[in-house]
């Protein structure tokens, strides 16, 4: 009987291990022949789903997604269909974001699925932030880009600007408008749509600095640029080298990185490149500032270009500002408002009045240079005969060499054509004729040559050099310092070292 017993405590046990096991086989009804757990599991919450058993579907997807090796965006669209279904806006549209996240196909946002949930906050935030949109914001940066395309071109190609002059200037309006497009495209949401023009706009962060003080150097100091002055491009060449892998991405792979933006916010290296731009557009304005400073009372500038570099200046000193505050916004992951756009407001101003001077009064953007009317006219409609013009000629050398009205602080051409009985424009023809230069070139031609005359009489060398700029009719000791240095290569202060003693 022992063995019969043995017999049956085992069967007895088997059974009990078979209706153990019977709950395991209810839960997957639909999975024969070995199937894993994830498949039996999808293919019991799209049954679910087809049924229209909203509630029960979303558990199971939810289930459902724990498994890595499922494919996720067809799961996270089933389960916004599901959610919106069931009426919760709030998770519809949060899952409705994990599938664009997972798959960008915005055109799920108008799957008639969502008819239900459309008019919801929570679903017109998703459609917000990423099907491209059109407002008056957007409307209004790409006016503004475009118009300063326009005039970019026009001053490039304007004849009657200094060459050099003109290229910093308008290669600074089109950064400038390259950058409101840009920003125009982001706005717009069309980014997204456009991946390449990813970050297409951020490798002319430190140009503007640079442009705009050579800019300002070249116009009120005549400055001619030396082969050191190329360093001040070595952090865009870096940073060049830097961005240049993310410019060979494809578009799935930029579009890519725009999404985990999403989800990531801004990294630590987009911070770091708003507070270096920041910086070089502060330092930069720093050194605009001493060049502004000094050259405001220079004589040789008119009050139209002495303006023109005054508003320059104040515009580029607000948008520095302004930029620093769309930094914080940014970094707060804040994209909207007032003062977010406060920073492309104040571009704007610049590209709009330069557009304005551009065609009200050109003759601003050269400084200095505007007064070489060789470069700019050729005279084919002066009323100058050749007679007159010696006769000019004539009465300027004596002007200058007998009368020395360049002693004369606010000397000026208008004042020079009075003295002449003749027009301003005369007056610069028998100028460029006869002396082969500017106005402003032969005002300093001949205080220098005083200059020169003074501290090699100077037999004791301790005449003070202020005195001397003063004497010649130079406001103050900067100016006179660098045309000094400009025509001799030494300042005054060398060369009072070294002059040869003229005999008494």
């Amino acid at each position: 009987m022992r063995p019969i017993g043995i017999i049956f405590t085992f069967l007895l046990l088997l059974g009990n291990s078979t209706k153990a096991s019977a709950p395991h086989t209810v839960d997957f009804p639909y999975g024969q022949g070995g199937e894993n757990i994830a498949t039996l599991l999808h293919r019991k919450a799209d049954s679910l789903f087809v049924e229209r058993s909203y509630a029960k579907a979303v558990k199971e997807f939810n289930k459902l997604l724990a498994y890595p090796e499922i494919e996720q965006a067809p799961v996270l669209k089933k389960m916004a269909v599901s959610q919106a279904a069931l009426g919760n806006n709030v998770e519809a549209a949060k899952y409705v974001e994990k599938y664009l996240l997972q798959d960008f196909k915005p055109a799920i946002l108008s799957d008639t699925n969502f008819d239900n949930v459309r008019n919801t906050e929570a679903f017109k935030a998703i459609v917000q932030k990423y099907v491209p949109k059109f407002n008056f914001w957007s409307f209004l940066y790409l006016y503004v880009a475009l118009i300063g395309f326009y005039i970019a071109a026009i001053i490039h190609f304007n004849k009657k600007i200094e060459v050099t002059a003109k290229i910093l200037i308008s290669s600074f309006i089109f950064i400038h408008s390259f950058f409101i497009l840009h920003i125009f495209v982001n706005l717009t949401n069309n980014h997204y749509k456009y991946p390449h023009t990813y970050a297409t706009s951020t490798c002319f962060s430190f140009l503007y600095g640079p442009l705009l003080y050579f800019y300002f150097k070249r116009i009120a100091q005549e400055y001619k640029f030396k082969s050191r002055d190329l360093l001040h491009l070595a952090p865009t060449l870096l940073f060049l080298v830097y961005v240049f892998p993310i410019y060979i991405m494809s578009g799935e792979e930029k579009l890519k990185l725009l999404l985990d933006r999403v989800t990531s916010g801004r990294s630590v290296l987009d911070i770091t490149i708003i507070v270096l731009k920041l910086s070089s557009l502060a330092i930069y304005g720093f050194f605009i500032r001493k060049i502004y400073l000094q050259t405001r009372q220079n004589r040789g500038l008119t009050k139209e270009n002495r303006i023109w570099q005054k508003n320059i200046f104040r515009i580029h000193v607000m948008y520095v500002f302004c930029y620093a505050a769309y930094g914080i916004l940014l970094s707060n992951n804040i994209t909207s408002g007032f003062l977010y756009h406060m920073q492309v407001i104040s571009m704007a101003s610049m590209v709009m009045y330069v557009g304005y001077s551009a065609n009200v009064q050109p003759n601003v953007f050269s400084g200095l240079y505007h007064f070489n009317d060789a470069l700019f006219f050729k005279y084919e409609k002066s009323g100058l005969t050749d007679s007159l013009s010696k006769e000019l000629g004539e009465k300027l050398i004596h002007l200058f060499d007998t009368e020395k009205i360049y002693k004369e602080s606010d000397i000026n051409l208008e004042m020079v054509a009075k003295r002449l009985d003749t027009t301003r424009h005369n007056a610069s023809q028998v100028i460029n004729e006869h002396f082969n230069m500017n106005f402003h070139e032969l005002v300093n031609k001949y205080r220098i040559r005083e200059a020169k005359d003074i501290l090699n009489s100077d037999k004791k060398k301790n005449l003070n050099i202020i005195d001397i700029a003063y004497e010649v009719g130079y406001n103050n000791k900067v100016t006179f310092n660098k045309a000094f240095k400009k025509d001799t290569s030494l300042t005054p202060s060398e060369y009072q070292k070294t002059s040869v003693k003229t005999p008494a």
